[in-house]
């Protein structure tokens, strides 16, 4: 070999390794300025033994991991899309005290019945669907909204308008429920409340502290005060429904009074009174007076 081949040999191995350096270079940069969200392909959902789909989470705004599990159509039309029906639990985690709000929904066939996905989603800390004021593991209310709805619309054949997002939940989680689409009413179209307590004056009842944190920042999430600033729910067509009690029963009364003097519209039942769980029957009437507000928005 020549001295000018082993020039050119040498050149030309200096030259594959600094092309291989820079595609490197390359790579790490992508990686590096690539959003969180991409980096790392979604864990495969599991099938729950009860039929619905499992997707476990982990979120800055949750302490721990969480889960939103899904109750699908028993048959997906190919180019349709799907309102979304969101089952609110009323307790943490995957407690069940208090029953299976899914579960429920699947008994009398509702997901089936009105072509519903239905999403149960979990929460850390018992589920107030506000944002504790400084502890940013605790912001179930941001979690919800910025995380959960995104996440079903981008894996699921969901509408994604506000009428087609609808909210369901007994107690703490129909005070969610009512709360959710007030201080989101371009997000969430229709709510739904049975046996909630409406008018709680304080921050620290029913586990309540652990969330709100302060009375001030509880006032800032009252929901009767929400809903009399709120204009778009005036003289519009009715959004909320609100049905049957157990414990609450004067909460719903005062809520009523309150929404017709501040003439908005919406579903109301005083009754009949039944045990506070998921089970006691509610949950079938209230998922059909949802579905029946056809001059939602």
């Amino acid at each position: 070999m020549t001295a000018v081949q082993s020039l050119l040999s040498r050149w030309k191995r200096s030259a594959a390794t600094i092309r291989r350096v820079c595609h490197c270079i390359v790579m790490l940069i992508l990686v590096l300025t690539m959003p969180a969200c991409l980096q790392a392909e979604e864990p495969a959902a599991e099938k729950s033994p009860e039929g619905w789909w499992i997707h476990r989470r982990k979120s800055e705004f949750q302490a721990g991991s969480t889960e939103i599990k899904v109750l699908l159509p028993a048959a997906l039309e190919p180019g349709r899309q799907y309102p979304v029906l969101y089952v609110l639990p009323v307790e943490a985690n995957n407690e069940h005290r208090y029953g299976n709000g899914l579960a429920e929904v699947q008994r009398h066939d509702l997901h089936n019945k009105f072509g519903l996905i239905c999403v149960a989603p979990t929460f850390a800390h018992l589920p107030w669907y506000a944002d504790h004021p400084t502890d940013k593991s605790i912001r179930q209310e941001t979690y919800f909204v910025k995380e959960v709805v995104p996440f079903i619309e981008q894996q699921y054949p969901a509408e994604r308008h506000a009428r087609s997002r609808w909210l369901l939940g007994f107690s703490k989680s129909g005070w969610g429920a009512w709360s959710l689409l007030v201080r989101h009413p371009d997000v969430f179209g229709r709510a739904a409340a049975w046996d909630a307590p409406l008018t709680m004056p304080r921050f620290d009842q029913y586990g309540a502290g652990q969330v709100f944190g302060t009375q001030e920042h509880f006032e800032t999430y009252r929901v009767l005060p929400a809903i009399k600033k709120c204009s778009v729910l005036a003289d519009a067509a009715p959004r909320l429904v609100l049905t049957g009690y157990d414990n609450f029963r004067e909460h719903h009364i005062t809520a009523h009074r309150q929404l017709e003097e501040w003439q908005i519209r919406h579903e109301y039942r005083d009754g009949p009174q039944r045990k506070h769980v998921w089970e006691s029957g509610w949950v079938k009437e209230a998922v059909e007076l949802l579905a029946n507000l056809k001059t939602g928005p």
